[in-house]
C-alpha cells in the first residue's frame, strides 16, 4: 500500500461552522472544509506494519508522523552504501556498530531509515531497544535522487534529536556534505568538499576513511 493510500485513511477531515471576522462575510456562515493532517506515532507505524497495510519490504520512513516513500535503490546508491560499510566495518573494528538501511527512532514521531549509521558499541546490538539519536555517532545519507530532502528535511531533524555529525554523499555532485559541531539543536560546522580522499570519523578519534572512491572520476 502507497503512502498516499495511508495518508488517505489517515485524513481526518473538520466540517465545523467557522465564526471568523472576515469584512463583508456575515458571521457563522457555514465555511468550505478543510482536511487537516493526522500524524501518526512510531507506535502506530508498526502496527500499520504488523496488520499488513505496510508491506514488509516498503521503503518508507516516518518523518515527523507523516509515513514517507523513499524510491527504489539505484545502482549507483547501492554501490556507494556497499562502499561506505566495506569501509566502515573496516575501519571502526569493535569501536562501533554500522548499520546499513536500518532504522533509529528520534522520537515518538520520527523514525528514518538512514543509508550508513555508526552506532555506540552495545553487546546486544540494540536488540533490546530502539537505538536512538543520541545513540548514533555518524549517519550518512547517499544522496542520488532526495538531495534536497535529506539535505533540508533530513538533516535538521537528525540535529534537533542529538545526532553528532552527518554526512551526505551527493553522487550527482561528487561532493560530501558534512554537519557537525551540534549546539542547542543546530549543526554549526557545515561544509561541502568536492570529491574528498579521506574523512575522519570525529566521534572515534584517530579513525580516517577513505572515501574517494565513492565519487566517479
Amino acid at each position: 500500500m502507497n503512502c498516499v493510500a495511508c495518508a488517505a485513511t489517515l485524513a481526518i477531515v473538520a466540517d465545523a461552522a467557522l465564526t471568523l471576522f472576515v469584512p463583508g462575510v456575515t458571521l457563522g456562515m457555514h465555511m468550505e472544509s478543510w482536511p487537516q493532517r493526522h500524524r501518526i506515532t512510531v507506535h502506530d507505524y508498526h502496527r500499520l506494519a504488523e496488520i499488513g497495510v505496510l508491506a514488509p519490504d516498503a521503503r518508507v520512513e516516518l518523518i515527523e508522523g507523516e509515513i514517507i516513500d523513499m524510491p527504489p535503490i539505484g545502482n549507483d546508491h547501492q554501490s556507494v552504501v556497499d562502499q561506505l560499510n566495506r569501509a566502515l566495518v573496516m575501519a571502526v573494528g569493535d569501536n562501533a556498530i554500522v548499520r546499513t538501511q536500518g532504522s533509529i527512532r528520534l522520537s515518538q514521531w520520527s523514525e528514518p531509515e538512514p543509508d550508513v549509521v555508526l552506532l555506540k558499541p552495545r553487546p546486544d546490538f540494540y536488540r533490546s531497544e530502539f537505538a536512538l539519536g543520541t545513540d548514533t555517532l555518524l549517519v550518512i545519507e547517499v544522496s542520488d535522487t532526495t538531495l534536497r530532502y535529506d539535505r533540508d528535511i533530513k538533516v535538521p531533524l537528525y540535529a534537533r534529536h542529538g545526532v553528532p555529525e552527518v554526512w551526505v554523499v551527493d553522487v550527482n555532485g561528487n561532493a560530501l556534505l558534512v554537519y557537525g559541531d551540534l549546539r542547542d539543536g543546530k549543526y554549526e560546522r557545515h561544509v561541502a568538499l568536492e570529491r574528498p580522499a579521506t574523512m575522519p570519523v570525529t566521534q572515534l578519534p584517530g579513525i580516517d576513511l577513505d572515501v574517494a572512491a565513492l565519487f566517479a572520476a
